[in-house]
């Protein structure tokens, strides 16, 4: 009896240890910081009570460079699973108390089964990066350990949810997995992400950078894109990455779960019907919409501080979880260029695999001109947002606002993507391009033979907006299906949504397609 009791007494001293971490002495640095440990994260992350960790007596294997004398249990990584909101979530921690979160080839194998168990089981992963990089000591045992995890995230795209929160370091080849995964959040002054650290730089470039600048959080916030969330502190990530899942499914075989909700269906918002300046030039607020007709004023926006000609993000319409695309006239007037056209298409992308339907409110004057967007390849990238829409098979609803014009207006989710429902106000300008543009393309012969030509454009321009720019010649060839009262618009789309509830659209069998990158 007695040896049994040891036994356990011996169980309950090693789960102390593999819970310490590093130490106390590393995790008083992490704390002096201003981070949290692997543990404290998973605690705030998860449901009370309900995590179940994997693997906590893990060791590594390297005996290299005396590494054989410093052994961590669970070597440097907290992996198991539990609940959000009571839905089954797989999640993995590094540890930085422990070699720095250095990635080892145990560690890798840790990550790779809570992987593996997510696919299996058909839940979402939730990754949670503060390393160092790769155990340089461990070699290509560790590069491998890497690749194993990519090609996990890669199989897992557009089965299960991924979400990566950058909580310290993640640096080398380790920014690849938050790469691949769904979506990416960091925390400001806290985080940082690059390929290679300044010190590599200045060798190589002669650039004199520092971290922040570099790979920080409002640097790919808002320049490269790399993350779609930049937070003030590690509690408002953890809290956003709940959030954010209770507005996806388990998987692509689900449904995204309904949310109660007391906002009723036919609650009309009359400031929508004097939204829209009468000067087709005067900007508004996109988001004014976005907020009159969701259920209860609640908008996830995604990549908020990127490409803000675009908005993307969350939202519920009579409960039911919808992915909304809206062009921001406030934003260079609302324009598609290479930033908002990747921004956008992603975002389509990922509710199509994992159905969630698709709102898309218009207002876009047409792509960007210049230089600098033609070389930066504003065909190709323009083309990655008409091809995710093309794509998409989810119910697709589509309100045009105010303009719509040339390529833009087919890339917005038009009726020949196979919009589902296309609606417009009154105040919608549908066409090939604007008025003055139109007539100095159509008239300008007329107007060089006439003695006051700027008064046979105006008179022309008039005429053509008059005929042309406006809902009712797309409406006329059913291209839209229905010009709405602006006030109506959230009864509208809920009905739509409604309707479409049982869509069944499928592609032409392949093997996968080949989008413009």
């Amino acid at each position: 009896m007695s040896n049994q009791l040891d036994k356990v007494r011996e169980l309950i001293e090693l789960r102390v240890q593999a819970r310490s971490g590093g130490g106390e002495k590393a995790i008083e640095k992490q704390h002096a910081q201003g981070k949290y440990t692997a543990r404290e994260r998973i605690a705030m992350l998860l449901d009370e009570g309900s995590f179940e960790e994997l693997d906590m007596f893990v060791e590594h294997r390297c005996t290299n460079f005396g590494m054989e004398k410093k052994k961590f249990l669970g070597d440097g990584v907290v992996t198991g699973y539990g609940t959000i909101e009571g839905r089954l979530v797989y999640v993995f921690a590094q540890d930085f108390t422990v070699i720095g979160g250095s990635l080892s080839e145990t560690m890798a194998l840790k990550i790779c089964k809570v992987m593996d168990l997510a696919m299996r089981m058909g839940a979402p992963i939730v990754g949670l990066n503060d390393s160092g990089g790769a155990r340089i000591q461990e070699g290509i045992n560790a590069l491998a350990g890497y690749a194993e995890i990519f090609q996990r995230n890669i199989l897992a795209s557009g089965v299960v949810p991924q979400i990566s929160g950058i909580f310290g370091p993640c640096a080398g080849g380790a920014v690849y997995s938050p790469a691949l995964t769904d979506f990416t959040l960091m925390v400001k002054d806290v985080s940082y992400m690059f390929l290679t650290g300044p010190a590599v730089v200045k060798t190589v470039t002669g650039e004199d950078v520092t971290q922040e600048q570099l790979g920080g959080a409002q640097v790919h916030a808002s320049r490269s894109g790399v993350t779609h969330f930049a937070v003030e502190s590690g509690e408002e990530g953890l809290a956003l990455i709940r959030h954010l899942l209770s507005f996806l499914p388990q998987n692509n075989l689900e449904e995204a779960p309904i949310r109660p909700t007391s906002d009723p269906i036919d609650r009309l918002e009359d400031s929508l019907n004097e939204i829209v300046p009468d000067n087709p030039n005067k900007p508004y607020d996109m988001y004014e919409v976005i907020g009159a007709i969701i259920d209860d004023g609640e908008f996830l926006e995604i990549h908020a501080d990127y490409a803000k000609n675009i908005i993307v993000g969350f939202a519920h319409f009579n409960g039911r979880s919808v992915g909304i695309v809206a062009n921001q006239p406030k934003a260079l007037a609302g324009v598609l260029d290479i930033s908002a056209s990747r921004k956008a298409a992603r975002f389509v992308r990922f509710c199509d695999a994992f159905n969630i339907p698709i709102v898309t409110l218009v207002d876009v004057p047409g792509f960007l001109p210049g230089t600098g967007q033609e070389y930066g390849g504003v065909i190709t990238h323009g083309a990655k947002l008409l091809y995710a829409y093309g794509e998409a098979t989810v119910p697709k609803v589509t309100i045009t606002l105010r303009k719509s014009y040339g390529g833009a207006h087919i890339v917005m989710s038009c009726k020949q993507l196979r919009g589902d429902m296309n609606y417009a106000w009154p105040t919608a300008e549908i066409a090939v391009m604007g008025g003055k543009g139109a007539v100095e393309v159509l008239y300008a012969k007329e107007a060089k033979a006439s003695e006051d030509p700027a008064k046979v454009f105006a008179e022309k321009e008039t005429e053509y907006t008059k005929a042309f720019a406006n809902p009712y010649n797309a409406a006329k060839y059913g291209y839209i299906d229905d010009v709405i009262e602006p006030r109506n618009t959230r009864f509208r789309i809920i009905r739509a949504l409604q309707q479409l509830s049982t869509k069944k659209q499928t592609n032409p069998a392949k093997k996968h397609d080949n989008i413009p990158l």
